[in-house]
């Protein structure tokens, strides 16, 4: 009886041992020892700032489409410090990033320490900002910039009537951030517009700034463009000459912009605010529009951008090559940097219900 009892027990401990040892298989095949996922890795995702909230929607949007994918994710915003952004991607290559998404601060200043992630086998994508000077960035995913400034520069064509009246019409001219290479693709595009109007003299810059250099705005800062635009008014307006359209290339731009006009006046009783382009249709700039204010921005879906990002980084994991429609044209000066294209959108009065609310990108709560 004690030999039966024994040998039923060596059989049952037997089974145990088997069981412990499929589910001890399972556990390893998906999770290494701190958590990570052995088969998916890690992805470091580092974004500029918090302070723009497309920036915001930008890195959620990613982590979102990320994790559902079974990847982890590291998110970190600099807050337009480039000493701390180069500071969170070395301590993503040092967590073993398998990729990196980085939209630069200063897209100079990353050679180093993109070295550094490709020392250990790292790819990078940029990220709707290109990343100058180094020949380890493996694709760029972007919008298309150009088409940005023609939709800000032929929203203001139209709105004045260019086309057909005889003006002249006094225009300002305000650009990005000379730091982030796309700064210069917004101002090209506008510029392929308007400067024929300019030359012709049927658009006026009553300021006379009219080089991108003079109509830069440093870390796209809105209070740098209020002050700017305040002392435009008072030194160049003050004859009673008005402002019929600003070119703005960005939402916290062209609030600052509007700021400026309505502290000497503009928006009330005969004298009303110019047309003022914008970009990203940030919440507080959709906000604007519908309250008259700011006359246009330039849809861009962070969701369809995202997914691209996802959609590079999944095809460098497998080892393919990442889908692309552009192969020409985004010279980092070391390398051209395969592209991805996302078409952005012109949004006004107009349409803003129909691309930013039915989209579901914005809820009508969230207008109010």
């Amino acid at each position: 009886m004690n030999r039966k009892k024994l040998g039923f027990l060596a059989i049952l401990f037997s089974l145990l041992l088997v069981l412990a040892a499929c589910g001890g298989g399972e556990k390893s095949s998906g999770s290494g020892e701190d958590g990570e996922s052995s088969e998916s890795g890690l992805i470091g995702v580092a974004m500029p700032t918090k302070s723009s909230q497309r920036w915001v929607d930008d890195g959620n949007n990613m982590v979102e489409q990320l994790e559902a994918l079974g990847y982890e994710t590291d998110l970190q915003y600099a807050e337009d410090d480039v000493d701390k952004q180069i500071e969170q991607i070395e301590n993503m290559i040092v967590k073993g990033a398998k990729v990196l998404v980085v939209a630069s601060i200063d897209g100079t200043a990353l050679t180093n320490v993109l070295q550094k992630a490709n020392d250990q086998g790292i790819e990078v994508i940029a990220y709707d900002r290109l990343i100058m000077e180094s020949e380890h960035v493996s694709y760029y995913a972007t919008f298309d910039n150009f088409q940005v400034g023609v939709l800000q520069a032929s929203y203001i064509e139209e709105a004045l009537n260019l086309k057909e009246e005889a003006g002249p019409f006094n225009i300002e001219l305000f650009g990005g951030s000379p730091d982030d290479n796309n700064a210069y693709f917004f101002w090209d595009g506008a510029m392929s517009v308007l400067q024929p109007y300019i030359d012709e003299g049927k658009l006026v810059v009553q300021s006379g700034q009219t080089d991108f250099e003079q109509a830069a705005t440093m870390r796209w800062d809105g209070n740098t463009a209020k002050s700017r635009m305040e002392n435009i008014l008072s030194s160049s307006y003050s004859g009673g000459e008005t402002v019929d359209a600003v070119l703005s290339p960005y939402d916290g731009i062209s609030r600052g912009v509007i700021q400026a006009l309505k502290g000497v006046g503009y928006g009330s009783g005969d004298l009303s605010l110019p047309v003022i382009s914008g970009q990203d249709a940030e919440l507080a700039s959709i906000k604007s529009i519908i309250a008259g204010e700011q006359t246009q921005t330039v849809f861009k879906d962070t969701r369809d951008l995202a997914a691209v990002a996802v959609n590079m980084t999944e095809s460098i994991l497998n080892g393919e090559e990442a889908e692309v429609n552009d192969t020409e044209t985004y010279d980092n000066g070391v390398k051209v940097v395969p592209t991805y294209l996302v078409e952005p959108v012109s949004v006004d009065i107009d349409n803003y219900q129909e691309v930013v609310i039915d989209s579901g990108y914005y809820s009508e709560e969230e207008l109010q």
